[in-house]
C-alpha cells in the first residue's frame, strides 16, 4: 500500500462551532536542499474568532476555491507560522489576502531567507496570547531546543492545536521504509509521541518543559488536533497524561 492522504484534502472540515480543519496534499522533508522521498500529510487549523476575523493555523498549500470557502466563513486575517518549520505557504496566502498579518515563530525569519522566499511577517508571536485573539484562543512557548513551537486553546471547543510537538502517524498511510522508522520512534497511531527530535531538548529544559505542560494540563481540552497524523478526538487528557508522563520518566 502507497502512502495516502486525509481524503478530501483542500475542503475545510468543521469540527466544531467556529473551528474546522484543512487537510492539504503531501509536503516533502527537504535537508540541505535536497527533498528526500518521503511523503507526508500536513494539515490547517482554522478557528473564527467572534469578530468574524479567521486565525489560519500553520496554512497549507494555497488553493483558490478553499480560499473561497474560507472567505464564506469570515475574513482571512491571521497568518500563523507556529514553528520555524511550518510558514512555506504563508506568502502565498498573503499575495493572496493583502490585509492578512502573518505571525512569525523564532528564527522562522531567517529560515525563510536562507531559502529565498518572500514573506513578510509583521508581527511576532509571545509566550502569551495577544489582544487579538486573547479571550479566544490561548498559548504557550513549547520548549525543544531548535524544535520549539507555539502551542494553542482554542476555549469554545476545548481543542488543544500542535503541530511538531506531538506526532501520530498512521502507519498504513506510509510507505516502506519510513514506515518501520515510524514503528521504532514511537510516533504513530493510537499512542502518538512527543516529537523525537525534541524528547533530548526537553529533558534538558526541565523547568520550561514543566511550565507548559503544566499548562497545556491545565487547560483541560477535550481534543487534540495534529499537523501530522491522526488526530485525538476523545479522551485527549488521557493522552497528555500519557504522552508527558512517558516523557518525564526518561
Amino acid at each position: 500500500m502507497g502512502a495516502s492522504l486525509y481524503e478530501p484534502i483542500n475542503v475545510y472540515k468543521p469540527i466544531g462551532r467556529n473551528i474546522g480543519i484543512v487537510d492539504g496534499p503531501f509536503e516533502y522533508l527537504t535537508v540541505t536542499g535536497v527533498r528526500l522521498p518521503l511523503p507526508f500529510t500536513t494539515r490547517m487549523t482554522v478557528v473564527r474568532l467572534l469578530n468574524g476575523d479567521l486565525f489560519l493555523h500553520s496554512p497549507t498549500r494555497f488553493d483558490r476555491e478553499l480560499a473561497d470557502e474560507l472567505e464564506k466563513l469570515g475574513r482571512v486575517r491571521y497568518l500563523i507560522s507556529p514553528n520555524q518549520f511550518h510558514y512555506a505557504h504563508i506568502g502565498e496566502w498573503s499575495k493572496a489576502f493583502p490585509d492578512a498579518i502573518a505571525w512569525a515563530s523564532p528564527r522562522v525569519r531567517e529560515r525563510a531567507r536562507a531559502r529565498h522566499l518572500d514573506i513578510h511577517f509583521e508581527r511576532d508571536l509571545g509566550p502569551s496570547a495577544p489582544d487579538e485573539w486573547r479571550t479566544e484562543l490561548d498559548q504557550t512557548l513549547f520548549p525543544g531546543g531548535y524544535f520549539k513551537e507555539f502551542i494553542f486553546f482554542h476555549r469554545e471547543s476545548e481543542s488543544l492545536i500542535v503541530t511538531d510537538a506531538i506526532i501520530n502517524f498512521e502507519l498504513d498511510k506510509i510507505d516502506e521504509p519510513w514506515r518501520t522508522l515510524t514503528k521504532v520512534s514511537g510516533m504513530y497511531y493510537p499512542r502518538g509521541q512527543v516529537f523525537f527530535g525534541m524528547r533530548l531538548p526537553l529533558l534538558l529544559q526541565r523547568r520550561k518543559a514543566d511550565a507548559a505542560i503544566g499548562k497545556i494540563r491545565a487547560w483541560r481540552p477535550r481534543r487534540i488536533l495534529l499537523s501530522h497524523g491522526r488526530n485525538f478526538d476523545a479522551d485527549a487528557n488521557e493522552a497528555i497524561h500519557r504522552i508527558f508522563g512517558e516523557l518525564r520518566a526518561l
